[in-house]
Order: structure tokens, then C-alpha cells, then sequence
């Protein structure tokens, strides 16, 4: 209850202190200046106190005072400044120098007895609140300003807590501020704390297992009681200068005493290192223990600080994590270090997992293949076949099964495996997915098909060859006598058609033998350096009449493509033979795309039956959007005689002269296709250099002779062959063209020839192979007395057959069975005249 008093002053009107309240005891007479409220009214903002009117106390007395001196408005504002000061929370008083009251608010006489300092000293419990209200008083008479918090214990209620400043007034000699708050409520909960961490550090000290925590150099920062006596560590011992690796005696798991250092590092999942050790205290044997490991980084990942748990005598635990151990190891064995690849597929056809050895096979990384479907792995022409083997284990159809795959791996390589198949159950035994072995077949398939068209082109090869002689013979003859005929029957003769007939069927009976040994790479080339692009581009009109004009041809050619060394006309031959079969594959039009660029190898590679050697290619595609080629037909498609047309349609050739050109050239030629997908062919073909000074072509600028070119000529020719009606043939077409011939059916009658004319003898014409002495051992003879003599051989044979030295010596030249006649008065032509 606050008692009014009056203030006695000479210049103070009672009506200027109307509406104020000052509590406390004799404070009549006492009197105040200006000067003192002011001071009043800066020391009322105590430190100590917060709040918005800490200091409204002072802060009303003062402006008391100054609202007199500036003559505020008859003093309207001294009520409201006054129910400030007593609606303010913290308790506030003034006492002067004889320790007697002059203020005092509402809040302070709540918080003790009374607004008085022996009220404050009455209520104090304890010796040590007693001690702290006597260092509080003696140190504001010193004209200090302390602080302190202190027990008191009102009459009829609980210990309580009350925080006391007191504030010496430095214009107002002995005067003090004291400023009181209620902090009973912290103050429990401080010590309810106090309680908890009690409790919680006996907790972890005594827990019946070891617990430390270790900085970033692996020096303890704490370690509780259980793991101290375990580890024989004195209670008073410092333990800064100790780690958990001054006490390990071995390690028993995977455990890295490195990571017991406290620079840990973290396995697959993100965890710390953790396991089994042993550890030798300071006295006593050493004993197993389990290590369980995490941390505390900062914001740059940097360890700051290890918490770890040690657990000692742990049967269970021990068996259960060797137990996970034996589990791991066999998981790794049987399927993370497998020596063959393993793809677990769930029932959608994803992968879910796969090992080392599978993405080493394909050569992706693991992002690439978990979680996308099986089947992009997977040639397209292989996928079906492979479908249906899942879906039959699946269905439960089949317990397991095998299929052979073929998966596209590094850069242009074809890996080939054999795929196992079998179940993943539940244990409901439901199928939940499928595992899937992959077996790397692909050298042992390569060694296999390389083998058997070894064999099949060693037969055809051994057949082309042995009949190519006496069949070219014969087509020789044939179409020799048919120009000597149509000589004598033109155009409006009523033979002249019968004789074009006999003509036109030597001549498709002459390419096939032509084909036949293209396949089996014994055919005569003719390399030139040519350039692709433009060899092309000069072959589109021909495509676009070939193909017809329901297929659309397009032509994507490569930048910079690198040059190439082929047999122009064999060149052209495996371009017209790849268009005309993606004709007949778009009966309905389409589109035929031509698409060239460089490819750069830098080790072998298995695709197909072939292995490519590193290097520098030239790549032609061929597209199609046909109806595609099966499985079962795309493994023999290159046979000789082979075709999936109908009787009569086709020779079964046009593939395999395709084949055996391009692999004559030192290329490769592949296939990928699936029905209703289309077909793509791709060649690869070295890419080479032109020499200083020799012509790039395209091709197709060689000139080639004709019925209108003037083929006669003069001289003596000596014609050496010893099958009559070829002999015959190309004596009456020589003979007819201006020539002198002279005839011999073998070596050894030329020789006597020879003699006999050696002054008259311009040109040797001689075959190469004959019965007795060949045409090479011939030719040595004659060179012997004629050694300017001009020479050329003809032969029926493939190129293998023929010497050697034949095709190095330039001054030797080649004409190969079946010729024509106006072949062959060109070549005789050509070389009289060189």
C-alpha cells in the first residue's frame, strides 16, 4: 500500500506534485534539485534490468522535476508518467544516504516485505544470500554498481529468487538506485539442469559400456568412466594426450586403425569404419572389443569431432557380425567379383543390380544400366528370342534357361555371350525378379565362325580356281568366236540376234566365275586412290534409275573423309549389289540412305566373324527401310549361292562378291537388321593417303575401249597358248586387225619359233599356265635373246596362281581370261604403242 507524501520546498507548489505517489518512510523534508532527477533519470536505465520502462521509476521523478523548470503544461503529464512508473514489472528504489527510502514502486513492494533495506535483509535465506546482500550494500556506499542474485524466503511461501542491482547516483551524493526482478522461474530450471546433466554424465560414466569422443588428430577429447578403468586410465590422468590407437593390440575385422585415429573414412553407404579389435589396457590382458564409429563435421565436411562406442565381452554381437562378415565375403565372391557378368532384372525388365564383371562387359558405368531396361542392351535383331526365354522362367514354363545374345560393347564392338537364366523368389516363393549370367563367348564364337568361312571360302576358293581356267578358256572361245561372227552378221543380218544371245550368256557366265572368286578373294585388282564422296555423288544417277522412283536415295556424306585405295570397277560392283538388294527388300518404296564417315580404332575389336585391326576407316552405311533380314537368314547371308528370294530371282551371289571385294581390299563389311526395321550394311575400309604425285579419282574416269575405236595395228606377234580354240580365236582377231601372228601351242615350240624369227618378234602374247613349261619360265627365255621384247600374259587362273613377279615387274603386262575382242586388240594396241 503506498503511502502519499508531500515534498516541502521553497518554489514548489503542492498542486505540482498532484497525481504522484512516493512510497517508503520519512521522506518528508527531504528535499531534491533538478540536477539529482536528472541524474536520476540517466541512471534509472540499469544494465541489469530489460524492458521497455526499466527505468520509468527515476524517469518519472525527474521529469517531474523538469517538467516544473520548463513549465510544462500545469504538470498534465505527472499522472501518467507515475502510472507508468508503478505498472512497471521490475521493482525500483531510492534510498538516500542514511539508508532511508525516498522511492518506491508496486512491484518492488511485491517483491519484499516491505520497500526497505532491512525489509531486503529480513527475508534472506541462506549464509550465502546474507554474504551477498553485505557485499551488495558495501559496495554501493563505495559508489560501485554491482549485481547479484540471491535466495529469500517470504513468510508462508517457498525459497524464492530475486536478482538485486543497486545503482550509486553520481550527482546525488549517497543516493542509490535498487532495482529488484523475480527469477525463480530460471533458476529452477537451472537447476533442473544441473539435475539432468548430473544424471546423464553418472549415466554415460558409468554405462556399462565404453563411450569417448576423439578430435580431428585422434586425441580424446572425453572418455567416460567404464572405458577409463577398462583401459587402466587413471581418474586424475589427463587423457588429452592419449587416443584409442595408443591401446589397440590388433584388429580383427576390416577395421582401419587409421580410421581409429579419427580421420575416418567412409564405406558404400556413408558410414564410418567400425569392427572388431583387440585392446591392451595398461595392466591386464587384452580383451575383444567391437568399435562403432560416426562424426561431427563442419560446413566444409571436415571432421570436427568422432562420437564412438565401444562394446567389450559381446558373444552375441560377435557371432552376429562374424556371421555378416562370412555373408559379405560370400556375396562378393559369388556375385560383386564374379568372373562372369550377373544383372539381377525385375519382373518389369529393369535392372536392379549388376556386378563389375557385367558393366566391364558392356563398358558403361553402373548410372548407365541400374534402373533402365535390360533390353537396350541388347541387339535389336536378339531381343525377341531373349524376351521369350525371360517370359518363359517367369511364367514358371521353364525352371532355367540358356539363350545366346549379342550386346553392343566399347566404340564398334559386338560382344557376343551366352545368357543363363533363373529366378529370384520371395519367401512366399513368388517370383520377384529374374538373375541373368552372362558368359563372354565372343572370342570362342569368333575363333568358330572364323574358322568355318575359312573352310567355306577355302572350298570355294579351291573350286573357283580349279575350274577358272578351263571354264575361262572355254568363255574365252565363246565370246571370241561370237565378235569374230558379228563381224560378218551386223545389225540386219536374221543371225545377228542368235549370236548377241550365245554372247550375253557367256558374258553372266563369265561373271559369275568373276563372282565366285570375288567371294573367295582371288580375283585381279586394279587399286586406285579414289575419293568417296565424289565416287558417290557420280554413282547417284545410276542408283536413282537402279532403284526406281518409289524409293527415295539420300546421300549423308561425312567431313573430311579420308581417301580410299580400291578396285574402281569392283568398288561400283559392291555398291550397285548392296542398292539393288535394298530394292528388293522395299517392294512398297522407301528410303535408301548412303552415310559415310571416318572411324578411328585404337585397339582390336571383335564384331561378327571378324576382328578389326586398330586404325584409321573410312565407314560406309547402307540403310534400308525394308522388311528386314531374320536371325536364322542373317548368319549366312554372305554364303555364296544363298538367297531368301524365290527361284530364280536372284543368283545368290550379289552378298558374297560384297563380301569378298571388301575383305580383298583389307575391309570389313557387317549387318544389322530385324524384321519389319529395316537393314543396315556397314563397310569399313582403310583409309589412306595419296602418294606425291598420284591422281585422286572418283572412279569412274577410266576410259574404256569401243567399237568405234581404231584397234588395228602392225608388227609381229608371237602367241603362246595351248588351248586350241582360244589359240585360234586370237590369231584371226589379231590377224584381223593388221597384225603379223605367229603360233605356239606350248613353251617348248615357242623357243624353236624364236629362233627362228628373232629379228621379227615385236610382242610375246603367252598364257601362264600350260602344260611342260609355264609362261613365266618362257618369258625368261626369250628376254634371254630378246631382251626388249614386250610381253603380255594371259590367264584364266585366280591371281594366287599366278607368280609374283608378274605383278612387280612393269614391264610385264596382265590380260585375264575371258576377253573379248576388242579387249584384246586394245591391250595388244596399248602396249605396242607404250
Amino acid at each position: 500500500m503506498m503511502r502519499k507524501r508531500m515534498l516541502k520546498r521553497d518554489g514548489f507548489s503542492p498542486s505540482a506534485l498532484k497525481g504522484l505517489r512516493f512510497a517508503g518512510a520519512g521522506v518528508a523534508g527531504v528535499t531534491f534539485s533538478g540536477t539529482a532527477f536528472a541524474a536520476l533519470w540517466q541512471s534509472g536505465f540499469s544494465p541489469t534490468i530489460s524492458g521497455g520502462l526499466a527505468a520509468v521509476g527515476g524517469a518519472a521523478l525527474a521529469a517531474l522535476v523538469l517538467g516544473q523548470r520548463l513549465r510544462l503544461n500545469n504538470g498534465g503529464t505527472g499522472p501518467i508518467i507515475a502510472a507508468a512508473a508503478d505498472a512497471d514489472p521490475d521493482g525500483r528504489m531510492i534510498v538516500d544516504a542514511d539508508g532511508v527510502t525516498v522511492y518506491a514502486n508496486d512491484a518492488f513492494a511485491n517483491l519484499f516485505p516491505d520497500a526497505t533495506l532491512s525489509a531486503i535483509g529480513a527475508v534472506l535465506d541462506g549464509v550465502t544470500a546474507e554474504d551477498d546482500f553485505l557485499r551488495l550494500t558495501a559496495a554501493a556506499d563505495g559508489g560501485a554498481s554491482v549485481h547479484a542474485e540471491f535466495a529469500v524466503r517470504l513468510p508462508g511461501k517457498d525459497r524464492m529468487w530475486r536478482a538485486v542491482s543497486a545503482t550509486p547516483l553520481a550527482d546525488w551524493p549517497g543516493h542509490v538506485l535498487w532495482t529488484a526482478r523475480d527469477v525463480s522461474a530460471r533458476r529452477e530450471i537451472m537447476e533442473t539442469r544441473r539435475e539432468e546433466e548430473k544424471t546423464l554424465e553418472d549415466l554415460i560414466g558409468n554405462m556399462p559400456v565404453g563411450f569417448f569422443s576423439a578430435g580431428p588428430d585422434g586425441r580424446f577429447l572425453y572418455i567416460n568412466e567404464t572405458l577409463s578403468r577398462w583401459l587402466g586410465i587413471g581418474d586424475d590422468e589427463p587423457v588429452s594426450n592419449l587416443s584409442l590407437a595408443d591401446f589397440v593390440a590388433g584388429v580383427i575385422d576390416e577395421t582401419d586403425t587409421e580410421g581409429l585415429s579419427g580421420v575416418e573414412t567412409e564405406d558404400d553407404q556413408g558410414e564410418r569404419m567400425h569392427g572388431e579389435l583387440m585392446l591392451r589396457p595398461r595392466s591386464g590382458e587384452p580383451f575383444r572389443a567391437y568399435l562403432r564409429q560416426s562424426a561431427i563435421e563442419d560446413a566444409d565436411g571436415e571432421l570436427m569431432q568422432s562420437r564412438s562406442v565401444v562394446l567389450r565381452d559381446f558373444t552375441a554381437q560377435s557371432a552376429l557380425a562374424g556371421a555378416m562378415r562370412r555373408w559379405e565375403r560370400r556375396y562378393r565372391s559369388l556375385f560383386a567379383e564374379a568372373p562372369v557378368g550377373i544383372a539381377l532384372v525385375d519382373l518389369s525388365g529393369e535392372v536392379m543390380e549388376s556386378n563389375r564383371a557385367f558393366l566391364k562387359m558392356i563398358g558403361l558405368h553402373r548410372e548407365a544400366v541400374i534402373g533402365k531396361p535390360l533390353s537396350a542392351r541388347i541387339r535389336k535383331e536378339d531381343r525377341p528370342n531373349l524376351e521369350a526365354h525371360l517370359s518363359k522362367v517367369v511364367m514358371g514354363t521353364m525352371p532355367a534357361s540358356r539363350v545366346e545374345v549379342r550386346l553392343p560393347g566399347i566404340g564398334e564392338a559386338e560382344i557376343v555371350a551366352s545368357v543363363f537364366v533363373s529366378r529370384v523368389e520371395d519367401s512366399l516363393g513368388d517370383v520377384s525378379g529374374l538373375i541373368l549370367h552372362f558368359i563372354d563367348t565372343t572370342e570362342r564364337k569368333h575363333l568358330e565362325a572364323q574358322f568355318s568361312q575359312a573352310q567355306r571360302i577355302q572350298a570355294v576358293g579351291q573350286l573357283a580356281g580349279g575350274v577358272a581356267h578351263d571354264f575361262n578358256n572355254l568363255l574365252t572361245a565363246m565370246i571370241g568366236f561370237c565378235d569374230l561372227l558379228l563381224g560378218r552378221h551386223g545389225p540386219g543380218d536374221p543371225s545377228f540376234a542368235d549370236i548377241m544371245q550365245i554372247k550375253q550368256n557367256a558374258n553372266r557366265a563369265a561373271n559369275l566365275v568373276r563372282q565366285l572368286l570375288a567371294f573367295s578373294r582371288r580375283q585381279t585388282l586394279q587399286p586406285k586412290v579414289i575419293d568417296i564422296t565424289a565416287a558417290l555423288s557420280d554413282m547417284s544417277s545410276l542408283l536413282r534409275r537402279l532403284i526406281g522412283e518409289n524409293i527415295e536415295l539420300k546421300m549423308d556424306h561425312g567431313q573430311d573423309l579420308g581417301l580410299l585405295r580400291v578396285d574402281p570397277a569392283q568398288f561400283d560392283q559392291v555398291i550397285v549389289n548392296l542398292a539393288v538388294n535394298a530394292r528388293d527388300a522395299m517392294p512398297g518404296g522407301g528410303t535408301l540412305t548412303f552415310r559415310t564417315k571416318n572411324v578411328s580404332l585404337h585397339e582390336p575389336v571383335h564384331r561378327g566373324h571378324d576382328i578389326m585391326d586398330p586404325g584409321d576407316y573410312v565407314l560406309i552405311e547402307v540403310e534400308d527401310t525394308g522388311v528386314g533380314i531374320s536371325k536364322e537368314d542373317i548368319g549366312r547371308i554372305f554364303e555364296p549361292f544363298y538367297s531368301t528370294k524365290g527361284v530364280g530371282e536372284g543368283t545368290g551371289l550379289g552378298l558374297s562378291t560384297v563380301y569378298g571385294i571388301v575383305h580383298q581390299t583389307d575391309g570389313y563389311v557387317f549387318v544389322d537388321s530385324a524384321i519389319g526395321e529395316g537393314t543396315t550394311f556397314g563397310i569399313y575400309l582403310p583409309a589412306v593417303e595419296a602418294a606425291e604425285g598420284e591422281v585422286v579419282g572418283t572412279g569412274h574416269d577410266r576410259e574404256e575401249p569401243s567399237e568405234g575405236s581404231d584397234l588395228t595395228g602392225g608388227g609381229t606377234v608371237l602367241l603362246v597358248e595351248d588351248e586350241d580354240a582360244v589359240r585360234l580365236f586370237a590369231t584371226r582377231a589379231l590377224t584381223n586387225k593388221g597384225y603379223t601372228v605367229l603360233e605356239a601351242r606350248n613353251g617348248e615350240v615357242a623357243l624353236d619359233v624364236v629362233q627362228q624369227h628373232k629379228n621379227d618378234i615385236d610382242l610375246v602374247i603367252s598364257d601362264v599356265v600350260m602344260p611342260g613349261m609355264d609362261g613365266h619360265t618362257l618369258v625368261r627365255f626369250i628376254r634371254e635373246e630378246l631382251p626388249d621384247v614386250k610381253v603380255i600374259f594371259i590367264s584364266g587362273y585366280a591371281e594366287d596362281a599366278i607368280p609374283r613377279e608378274i605383278g612387280s615387274d612393269p614391264t610385264l603386262n596382265f590380260l585375264h581370261k575371258p576377253f573379248s575382242l576388242i579387249e584384246l586388240a586394245a591391250k595388244v594396241k596399248d602396249v605396242m604403242e607404250g
